[in-house]
């Protein structure tokens, strides 16, 4: 495979914070033409509470890998689920006086149809967290604590 390139560009707009765009992003589905507005978060001096910050961008990156990656083998490996939802938690620590993003803790919670595939379930997410790329590219600790649970009849009827 040949290597990809990802186009990113930032404009300072005020303050501590800026828009973020993605010339490769679809215009029709983001409300700001495929930007987002990005600022300091509000641990740090000036920093601007309720914006995306590089650090959420950071957890949000190694979150919604592991989900694309999740789909991606449940899908080669004939998983049946009925939802995919992860909460994620990005710890950002001082190490040899520096800032960096030291943790990256997944908690991510599947339905299933079938308890006999819980074992598969649990498969495909420890396959997923190996293979995303984005866990492979950073020096930060990956944690998953992965909940698998199998549909109410309720949930099972709804799909």
């Amino acid at each position: 495979m040949d290597a990809h390139y990802y186009n990113v560009d930032i404009n300072w707009s005020r303050e501590r914070k800026g828009i973020m765009c993605s010339p490769e992003l679809n215009i029709a589905t983001s409300g700001m033409n495929g930007c987002i507005e990005v600022a300091t978060p509000p641990q740090f001096p000036k920093g601007i509470p309720g914006i995306w910050s590089p650090e959420h961008l950071y957890t949000a990156a190694v979150s919604s890998c592991l989900m694309t990656t999740f789909l991606a083998i449940a899908e080669n490996s004939k998983l049946e689920f009925i939802s995919f939802y992860c909460s994620s938690k990005g710890k950002l620590d001082k190490v040899d006086e520096k800032f960096m993003m030291t943790e990256v803790i997944l908690r991510p919670h599947v339905v299933i149809l079938h308890e006999k595939d819980r074992e598969r379930a649990e498969r495909v997410l420890i396959k997923s967290e190996a293979a995303c790329l984005i866990s492979n590219s950073i020096k930060s600790k990956v944690t998953m604590h992965p909940v698998i649970e199998v549909a109410s009849a309720k949930q099972a009827d709804i799909n």
